[in-house]
């Protein structure tokens, strides 16, 4: 593996872990063996490093995302799954790298902002088609635009694994995940008369 990409591996955990503003290029040199000259090679500026790190991270969703068109059936199969991807990063002990950017976007460069609004708005964009489909095929069941409810499922998601990661908890995630997905499947009902059962 080349340092470019070694420097970005260990700058994406940082971030996830400890949020952009948590870390310096002493701590990437010192866990890599190699000098903040080096680091200052490939990346000139922490905002540059950053940049970089937003673009990789959504090249993969977005791949990720294209896995779950190919391979899911219908919309409901793919709201769980696109849930899965963030229970994955939360069971290696991480956050949402735009998440957690999200957290420190007033100190953000200008740059990096933009960068994690156009994380947000692939999801958003990429919910809501999924929304559409899943009323047209009588899966899900919501009221007004798809986008709204893409921008609920994406906020309340976000918002789950931070509450999660309070706890140490990642099953509290998953929990939240699943119950939001029964409600927009319009399983609350059935959902609803289980929980009163078991009272």
């Amino acid at each position: 593996m080349d340092t470019a990409q070694r420097i970005l591996d260990v700058a994406e955990r940082l971030v996830q872990t400890q949020g952009f503003n948590g870390f310096s290029y002493a701590d990437i040199a010192a866990e890599l063996g190699i000098t903040k000259a080096s680091l200052h090679y490939h990346f000139a500026t922490k905002a540059a490093l950053g940049s970089a790190l937003i673009t990789r991270y959504g090249a993969e969703f977005g791949r990720a995302l294209e896995e779950i068109d190919q391979s899911a059936v219908d919309a409901r199969e793919k709201l769980r799954r696109y849930a899965g991807l963030y229970a994955d990063v939360l069971r290696q002990h991480r956050m949402c790298l735009c998440g957690m950017l999200a957290a420190d976007y007033t100190t953000l460069p200008a740059a990096m902002r933009s960068g994690v609004k156009e994380f947000f708005d692939l999801n958003e964009s990429w919910l809501a088609r999924i929304f559409d489909e899943g009323r047209k095929q009588g899966a899900l069941r919501f009221r007004g635009p798809p986008l709204d409810s893409a921008r609920l499922l994406l906020g309340s998601l976000e918002g789950a694994m931070l509450v999660a990661r309070s706890y140490g908890d990642p099953e509290r995630f998953t929990s939240a995940a699943q119950r939001l997905l029964a409600e927009l499947s319009g399983r609350r009902k059935l959902a609803g008369r289980t929980d009163r059962a078991q009272r």
